[in-house]
């Protein structure tokens, strides 16, 4: 039977005696076990004394009375100890031990050379982390989870990776991993769940393969900030934990397929607020600062052209939905939206005509000619709003340019449009009038959507601090962008968040 129990490596570590007082070469914390057909196989965080007793290596090891014990990984630093310490680990130690492992989880990366200006802090005799223990027990089953992913043999894999996922999904943890990603900052933030999405990606096509019965994994992450007068959701989800509303039959090819599940979703909401007291009521003011989404890949180019179709056969942003509702409605009067609005208009000119000429020998020339034209403006994302009860629903809706433009996420296309090499989903990312940047994803600013909801509210609010959920929903689409398929899917992404402030 699996261990419910957070595994408590932190305190573990801190029990540790002085290495002058150590009657082995090394100790020993069970980190998880199996369940399976080799009950007595486990994952263990191994301390080992050095030949020089002034260091110590970690490592994490399978250990099982049916085979020799298996190394899965070492640390590469070498952690120094003062052999007469009283306490050899130390706080200041112990972070400087926490930031080595955080450094071997962001190498499983290969994009890890893009952020090889930015510097893991380095700890200081002053440096303190509030929840110490818990980012410290969180970061270890992190690292564990990802070196079990590439490393652990089958037969211990499954079990302690459903063990360890089970305990990374509970709120301490994902709690935990936010107050680290605050520590190390946004651009190493991003290297991280790189590393762990990649890790997960693997996994799940894993288990499809073995088509496991098993409880999937919970691989989104997100998190909100309330502070400075701004609400922040970050997000984060490997595409193949997403959930398929629709696809094409047959399936695409094993290349298209690669290119299109090694990529994740990361997206930041963002929303500035403000509270205004008038005479006899208060108004609560949101405006759109930016909503971003994109959809990064998570291997190397490299691997990409060799194994896949190429980078620029990846799904897109075609439809982002976000509800925003008090959760305490206590004193409010109404709530009120601005009218929808549009993306400046593309310029499309339809062009019909019509040419004929009969001339037989010896009569009269008989010629035809006709010619239309027109153009019309298509806005390939549109802006709406609308209101329910108090809650605030803001959609950007994206829509084929093509004459009579549908929904994206709800259509797909016709097999005529995805031979035509003018559709405008074709080349989608290098094209002057497209619908996304460069890399694939979408901005939406607040020079664009701007306009505020505003909810009244009576002044016996004054002084409270309330809370408000934002719900959002995401889609990502594929449709064939250089790549001839006739494949399409689109999938789908729902996401709960908290946010305050207090009302004064």
């Amino acid at each position: 039977m699996i261990s419910e129990k957070f595994p408590d490596v932190f305190t573990w570590i801190q029990n540790i005696p002085q290495i002058t007082r150590w009657h082995t070469a090394s100790f020993s914390f069970c980190i998880c076990s199996s369940a399976s057909d080799f009950p007595n196989s486990t994952l263990n965080l191994i301390a080992q004394r050095n030949p020089s007793p002034k260091f110590i290596t970690f490592s994490i090891i399978v250990q099982s009375n049916n085979h020799p014990p298996l190394n899965l990984w070492t640390s590469k630093q070498q952690l120094k100890i003062n052999p007469n310490s009283p306490n050899p680990f130390d706080e200041q130690t112990i972070i400087s031990l926490l930031f080595n492992f955080v450094e071997s989880i962001l190498t499983y990366t290969p994009n890890s050379s893009n952020y090889s200006t930015i510097q893991i802090p380095k700890p200081d005799p002053s440096m303190m982390i509030d929840g110490l223990k818990d980012i410290f027990n969180t970061v270890i089953l992190t690292l564990s989870f990802v070196v079990c992913v590439y490393e652990a043999p089958l037969y211990l894999r499954e079990d302690c990776l459903n063990n360890l996922k089970n305990h990374l999904v509970t709120s301490r943890a994902r709690q935990a991993t936010v107050s680290l990603m605050r520590i190390l900052g946004s651009n190493l933030e991003e290297q991280w769940m790189r590393s762990v999405n990649l890790a997960i990606t693997n996994w799940i096509i894993e288990r499809v393969r073995s088509q496991s019965t098993k409880t999937a994994t919970t691989p989104l992450f997100s998190y909100a900030v309330s502070a400075y007068g701004l609400w922040k959701v970050q997000l984060y989800c490997p595409i193949e934990a997403m959930e398929v509303e629709r696809s094409s039959n047959p399936l695409a090819d094993s290349r298209l397929l690669f290119s299109l599940k090694f990529n994740q979703l990361e997206g930041v909401m963002q929303f500035n607020h403000g509270v205004v007291v008038r005479d006899k009521w208060i108004d609560v003011i949101v405006n759109i600062d930016n909503i971003r989404c994109d959809v990064i890949k998570l291997v190397n180019e490299r691997l990409m052209s060799r194994r896949g179709a190429g980078e620029h056969e990846k799904h897109f942003p075609s439809r982002i939905s976000l509800q925003l509702t008090p959760t305490l409605q206590t004193d409010f009067i109404s709530v009120s939206v601005s009218k929808s609005s549009n993306n400046p208009g593309r310029e499309f000119e339809v062009e019909k005509s019509i040419e004929g000429s009969f001339d037989p020998p010896n009569s009269l020339g008989l010629r035809v000619a006709g010619r239309e034209a027109s153009t019309m403006t298509m806005t390939p994302w549109k802006f709406e709003q609308s209101v329910l009860g108090y809650t605030a629903n803001l959609n950007w809706i994206l829509y084929d340019s093509s004459v009579g433009g549908r929904e994206v996420f709800s259509t797909k296309p016709s097999r005529c449009s995805i031979m035509s090499p003018r559709s405008w989903f074709k080349d989608r990312y290098a094209r002057a009038y497209r619908s996304f940047t460069r890399r694939g994803g979408v901005i939406f600013a607040g020079d664009e959507y701007g306009e505020s909801v505003v909810w009244k509210i009576g002044k016996g609010a004054m002084g409270r601090r309330m809370e408000w959920e934002i719900k959002g929903f995401i889609w990502l689409t594929y449709w064939p962008n250089r790549y001839k398929t006739f494949y399409h899917e689109t999938r789908r992404l729902e996401f709960t968040q908290l946010l305050h402030l207090t009302i004064a």
